[in-house]
């Protein structure tokens, strides 16, 4: 007779329910895993058969074997122990049947039975409450787990206590959620002195999540910038951490189930993979723009980045989804981030320095920051420059506002925007809106219209270009608090759409 568990196989953010049969029949002595399982999966075995001997079990001298349902599902990672070991347990009749039937496994064992942590915790809850079964996993897992709502999470420290819970001897507990975790401490924007054109660039990127480019010469406070950017970033809505946590979890960044507030600010570095950004490698796993999910992705040295990574960004930047591709699998995560990209001027860096003359003006700033092709360059919402700060204006006291009062603006900005988008899914704030909505909420008025129909003829705006000028030009208006987008708002956005460019 076949004894059944379930456990998941992940595919992307995605938990996908994986039944574990398991049959005990006469035959030669042999233990098989089938199913598409990898060298993690098929080497359960072994790992299994050392544990029930710490435990003073012995597996009968017949012929054991586990299916993995559906077949034809890859399946990948040291979690599936535990179901399978759940499964060879009731078909032993150590345990009882229909409590390994009721409930969804994951975890790695140990070969002294222990129970190990594994990633992905919270998504598999997520899958078990969609079944209404409860959750057995690694007690490590269980605070990550119990975040989850609607399921009883079951955090076991080994294998025996799992075999005490499921006779009745000793029953375990449900898991508590962990802690919210804080945050890194935000730094204050009252920090950077001058460059008051870029701090309402980046107020504006804050309020309607626009993606922003800054070109400036080396040392004129671009980084310095990008940092204070989480500061005014207001926290992340309860749908949205938990977003944010399906995704840490699969690649390992949560810490002691612990779930953050606090919005994400990834900072990769120049020289980093096309996998690493975007996604990929073994198992396909969530690059940095979906770690950056619903936060912040800061990209210094934007154009020292291989063309190829750069060109990837223009999809996912659209789409808010990226897509890693496999000749089995197709692993889907999303990634509504914010890009705050930062260039020097050209490779030296000094091009607009008067007191540095670049030899090979103007083709080095062109040749440079040509790296950055113009579909993408089109994408960005906001482009400012970032003029050196002269060393006399360094000592003197800060006068720029801080950041929490700039957050506090951010913040109202966004409230109207949720109250604006409720009711239509998937739509949060002002840059994922497009066609008759867009038109609907950022119809500038009859000036605004005018000023706005002179820059597209003139400068040659893209059609993607004039609707980013106008979800640009609805943000500052909820910035200013008013109902409708005017003159003044277009005249605004327009600016930060053209400093750059036109340079």
């Amino acid at each position: 007779m076949v004894a059944r568990a379930f456990t998941v196989a992940f595919e992307g953010v995605e938990a996908r329910i994986v039944e574990v049969q398991c049959a005990v029949a006469p035959g030669l002595p042999a233990f098989s895993v089938v199913g598409l399982p990898d060298k993690a999966v098929s080497e359960a075995r072994d790992r299994l058969r050392a544990a029930l001997v710490s435990m003073g079990v012995a597996l009968p001298s017949k012929r054991i074997t586990v299916n993995l349902s559906p077949a034809d599902l890859p399946k990948e990672g040291s979690h599936f122990d535990l179901p399978i070991a759940v499964a060879l347990l009731a078909a032993l009749d150590v345990i009882p049947r229909d409590a390994a039937e009721g409930c969804v496994a994951l975890g790695e064992l140990s070969l002294d039975g222990r129970l190990v942590p594994v990633l992905g915790a919270l998504p598999a809850a997520m899958a078990a409450a969609e079944e209404d079964r409860a959750l057995l996993c690694p007690r490590a897992c269980g605070a990550e787990a119990a975040w989850v709502g609607g399921t009883q999470v079951l955090a076991a420290p080994d294998l025996a206590a799992v075999v005490r819970h499921f006779t009745g001897q000793a029953p375990l507990a449900p898991a508590e959620p962990g802690e919210v975790a804080d945050g890194p401490a935000a730094r204050d924007l009252s920090d950077v002195k001058g460059q008051e054109r870029a701090k309402r660039a980046l107020e504006i990127a804050a309020a309607g999540r626009h993606h922003m480019l800054m070109v400036g010469a080396p040392g004129s406070g671009k980084s310095m910038l990008a940092a204070r950017m989480p500061g005014i970033l207001p926290p992340l809505s309860p749908v949205e951490a938990l977003e944010t946590s399906m995704i840490h979890s699969l690649a390992g960044l949560l810490d002691e189930g612990g779930i953050s507030r606090h919005r994400p600010f990834r900072e990769p570095h120049h020289t980093a993979s096309m996998a690493a950004i975007v996604g990929g490698g073994r198992g396909a796993k969530p690059g940095e723009i979906s770690l950056a999910h619903n936060g912040v992705l800061f990209m210094d040295e934007f154009p020292e980045f291989p063309r190829a990574v750069l060109e990837t960004l223009r999809q996912p930047i659209e789409t808010g989804e990226v897509v890693v591709a496999r000749a089995n699998a197709h692993m889907r995560y999303p990634c509504r981030f914010l890009l705050v990209a930062a260039a020097n001027p050209c490779k030296c860096g000094y091009l607009a320095d008067p007191a540095r003359a670049c030899a090979r003006v103007p083709a080095c700033g062109e040749d440079y920051l040509g790296r950055i092709s113009g579909p993408l360059m089109d994408r960005f919402d906001l482009r400012v420059e970032v003029p050196p700060v002269a060393w006399a204006d360094l000592d003197l006291p800060a006068t720029g506002e801080r950041s929490a009062t700039v957050a506090a603006r951010v913040a109202e900005a966004r409230a109207a925007q949720a109250a604006r988008f409720d009711g239509h899914h998937g739509i949060r704030v002002n840059s994922e809106a497009e066609g008759a909505l867009l038109e609907e909420i950022a119809a500038p008025d009859a000036e605004g219209r005018a000023l706005l129909a002179r820059v597209a003829e003139r400068f040659g705006l893209s059609a993607r270009g004039y609707h980013r000028v106008l979800r640009v030009a609805r943000t500052i208006a909820d910035l200013d608090g008013a109902a409708t987008v005017a003159r003044p708002h277009v005249a605004e956005a327009v600016s930060f759409r053209l400093s750059v460019a036109d340079a």
